[in-house]
């Protein structure tokens, strides 16, 4: 069955087939075709075009630059904090080239990331240093490959290794060369960005030969250009003016670094050799050793550097990030620049955040399952050959991708895990930490990779009620009746649109009470659910009709666009992600541990439940479904059971202290009906979340 009806008026209906019984979608049920003025189609790609768009608009823009890290976990870092920095609203990152063995497949894989998993607009770097063709040639079809669509074609650095800059090969020795081999190769498909000097560089100080240089790039096929950091805005500015005069015209980007320390403010200001206006040394000199001190000051600095540039009609900045965020933060917050500040919310095409992955631009549609765990979702369809925007994909019905898939499995250390979360040992303490999450006091939880949203905020009383009676949420949102499409909170879409949704409420329902619910779900003419547990046993009410739109919007002179769907086969693949994220969380404890047996003990025992009201004027009546219901034995402890090493276990649950000691896992405890100790003396405290690992994730779920 195909998963949505995106554009209604052209739709038609085509012969089912049947098809096996595995997680696949079956797509030949409905075929629409998208409008090509489509207002979900992302279209400006290149950097320059949305530089033209932006200062026709006169709308001030920013981008990051970041390096690929040397250790696994830094570069497990630096993608939360991109997540995280998409949120402030660049117009497009920008990756640099790790010259050299396994830096330079890093800075592919990274760019292939930030564009697909996490919807970054991303500008490769590109150098001469230690290039050859066939490795050029490999980096561009891997740039090509993950949809980015923007080079920054530079000579670069020498290795850290060399003394000097020596080219690798005749025929790439300097960033013109580059140019021209993009342009012969990929014609107009990369935008090509080149680098600019306004204070001149390491090899090359004349300033009027560094002009015709940056021309003869510009002229052979450079259509932006980013400067070196610099600290004088008027000397700058004087550069740009004396560009227009050589005929230079496209956009150009100036270089901003934030000041962390006065050492390293030092070291880059040497390393570049730039200019410094003198009330920078007066300012910054009196409190050089205090480091606090002096980023406030070189906050101040910077952001007033950056007043005079926006001022001057330099309405786009660049921002050599360090890998870090708070730094640049504070001075986009400063010169009003993010939505949390202006209290202007991102424009959100759909109401989930798009891949801009190769043939996933006009992806319009997906399963609202994957709400809270985009980057799961991109995984387990990047084999796909064709993106929903209508329909999804061709009759060859596409399956999910396997649970091991980077991005798939549960988020964070197991050192981490527990910090976040504690050492829960009874539903009464997973149920707080639940409800700790809905009062935004933990950023995540196994199934929500971000903090909640303010969407939660009309559905929050209900879900606290429910989650301190054992039915544990995972996933929801309130119904919307024709809001505005820029609404701050619902809104998606085109301007003067309206969007509506259906209440939608995903959860954990024990056996002890899943019959009552089922039977007061039956009631209820308007409700839909499918509940299915671990082994795969699917209870519904739905008849094979194909998808349920939980989500639409009427756009100006466009056709109903539904992004958001429920369906059984999505449903089921889901089914397999959220157990396995249960299990994950398990073993994050040691084995025969009471925290352990217990989650393992839900995942075995609950059924994963999503209830549509299909009445979109009502947001309670799903919650009038589990009135008066609680969960049994909700205050029953697990206690660890622990054994030495020949599995005899000791009196009070002590170790032996002969050998060294190992857990046990007692597998015949029922959550409905437990052998376990009742006293609340053994109980251990849910961790607070001020000792949570912060890991932000992305917004606009409800739940």
């Amino acid at each position: 069955m195909a998963l949505s009806l995106l554009y209604l008026s052209q739709t038609r209906r085509k012969n089912k087939v049947k098809r096996p019984t595995t997680i696949l979608l079956d797509l030949t049920d409905y075929q629409t075709i998208p409008p090509p003025d489509s207002p979900l189609v992302a279209t400006k790609m290149h950097i320059s075009q949305k530089l033209a768009h932006n200062q026709a608009a006169s709308k001030p823009s920013f981008s990051f630059e970041f390096f690929p890290p040397k250790t696994a976990q830094g570069v497990q870092n630096l993608y939360d904090r991109m997540d995280r920095m998409h949120d402030l609203g660049p117009a497009f990152i920008d990756v640099t080239w790790g010259a050299g063995g396994r830096h330079s497949q890093l800075t592919c894989e990274m760019v292939n990331a930030a564009q697909t998993r996490y919807g970054l607009e991303t500008c490769m770097h590109l150098t001469c240093t230690d290039m050859e063709k066939e490795k050029l040639d490999g980096a561009l079809e891997l740039a090509y490959r993950a949809g980015c669509k923007n080079i920054l074609a530079l000579r670069g650095d020498p290795p850290r290794d060399a003394e000097k800059w020596e080219a690798k090969s005749l025929e790439f020795r300097y960033a013109i060369d580059l140019v021209k081999y993009i342009k012969k190769n990929y014609g107009d498909h990369f935008d090509i960005g080149v680098a600019g000097y306004p204070e001149g560089c390491e090899d090359d100080t004349d300033p009027e030969l560094l002009m015709d240089h940056l021309k003869q790039k510009v002229d052979a096929g450079g259509t932006f250009i980013v400067t070196q950091m610099f600290y004088d805005a008027d000397n700058f500015l004087n550069w740009v003016g004396k560009c227009r005069d050589k005929g230079i015209k496209v956009p150009i980007i100036p270089g901003i670094m934030p000041i962390s320390t006065y050492a390293a403010f030092e070291r880059r200001v040497k390393w570049v050799n730039c200019q410094i206006p003198q009330v920078w040394f007066d300012k910054l000199d009196p409190v050089k050793n205090d480091d606090s001190a002096v980023r406030d000051v070189g906050k101040d600095l910077v952001v007033e550097m950056c007043r005079k540039l926006l001022d001057a009609g330099i309405l786009h900045l660049h921002f050599y990030t360090m890998n870090l965020a708070q730094a640049t933060q504070r001075i986009l917050d400063d010169l009003n620049l993010t939505p949390e500040v202006t209290g202007t919310p991102l424009e959100k095409p759909l109401p989930w955040r798009q891949s801009l992955g190769k043939n996933r631009r006009e992806e319009t549609v997906r399963p609202i399952f994957w709400r809270n765990r985009n980057v799961s979702y991109i995984a387990r369809t990047a084999e796909w050959d064709e993106f929903p925007n209508g329909r999804w994909g061709d009759s060859r019905s596409p399956a999910f991708g396997e649970l091991d898939a980077y991005g798939v499995g549960l988020k964070g250390t197991n050192d981490a895990n527990m910090k976040l979360w504690g050492r829960p040992k009874s539903l009464r303490d997973v149920t707080s930490l639940f409800t700790t999450y809905l009062q935004g006091g933990l950023d995540r939880l196994p199934w929500c990779e971000g903090k909640i949203s303010s969407e939660a905020d009309s559905l929050k009383d209900h879900l606290l009620d429910i989650n301190r009676r054992g039915l544990l949420s995972i996933n929801s949102q309130p119904a919307v009746n024709g809001f505005p499409s820029n609404h701050p909170v619902h809104g998606w879409g085109p301007k003067g649109g309206y969007v509506y949704q259906k209440a939608y409420l995903e959860l954990l329902v024990f056996p002890s009470v899943i019959d009552k619910v089922l039977e007061r779900l039956e009631a209820n003419p308007n409700l839909t659910y499918y509940a299915v547990n671990r082994e795969g046993t699917l209870k519904t009410n739905t008849k094979d009709e194909g998808p349920n739109a939980v989500t639409w919007g009427i756009f100006p002179n466009r056709e109903v666009v539904q992004p958001t769907i429920v369906e059984t086969v999505s449903f089921l693949a889901w089914k397999d992600e959220a157990f396995r994220l249960g299990e994950d969380w398990s073993k994050c404890y040691p084995a025969g541990s009471g925290t352990r047996r217990l989650i393992s003990r839900i995942m075995d025992e609950c059924y994963l439940m999503n209830i549509v009201d299909n009445d979109f004027h009502k947001t309670n009546e799903i919650f009038k479904v589990f009135e008066g219901l609680e969960v049994s034995d909700i205050d029953l402890v697990f206690e660890d059971e622990l054994a030495n090493v020949n599995g005899h276990i000791e009196p009070n649950g002590e170790l032996s202290k002969d050998d060294g000691a190992r857990d046990i896992v007692n597998g015949d405890t029922k959550m409905d009906n437990l052998s376990l100790t009742n006293g609340e003396q053994n109980k251990m405290p849910v961790q607070t979340a001020g000792e949570a690992l912060k890991v932000n994730g992305i917004n606009g779920s409800a739940h």
